[in-house]
């Protein structure tokens, strides 16, 4: 069983991981862009971003845990995991699942290197 406070541990356990908010609900960001949510979290779900193919795997290998978020965001990939029914492990796959989606994509259109550079252009104004 895990919780939103595991969640949250674990997605800001990977590399380069910062903790937002989108909309009012904490979001978990790579290189400036989101991987994953507890904008569900009071319906008892973690929100995972992933391809369609990644989501369509996690729900054939664990129905009970996994399952799309409803409407065209689901069908984009986005994916429910059912927080009570997780044990860390498989949070922990997931979320690195997503992670790396994330990283892979900023890496495709440049945007870790855009990211990394606009901050050390901020940190240099504030020296």
């Amino acid at each position: 069983m895990s919780t939103a406070a595991d969640f949250r541990r674990i997605a800001l356990s990977f590399e380069g991981a910062e903790e937002g908010s989108h909309m009012g609900a904490t979001d978990f960001r790579v290189g400036g862009r989101i991987f994953a949510t507890l904008a569900s979290v009071k319906q008892g779900y973690g929100n995972l971003m992933l391809d369609s193919e990644q989501q369509a795997g996690f729900i054939a290998d664990q129905p009970a845990i996994f399952l799309p978020i409803h409407g065209g965001w689901g069908r984009m990939g986005m994916t429910h995991i059912r927080l009570a029914e997780a044990d860390e492990e498989i949070l922990h796959g997931a979320l690195r699942t997503a992670w790396q989606l994330r990283v892979v994509k900023n890496a495709k259109t440049g945007r870790a290197k855009a990211v990394t550079a606009a901050k050390k252009v901020t940190r240099k104004r504030k020296a």
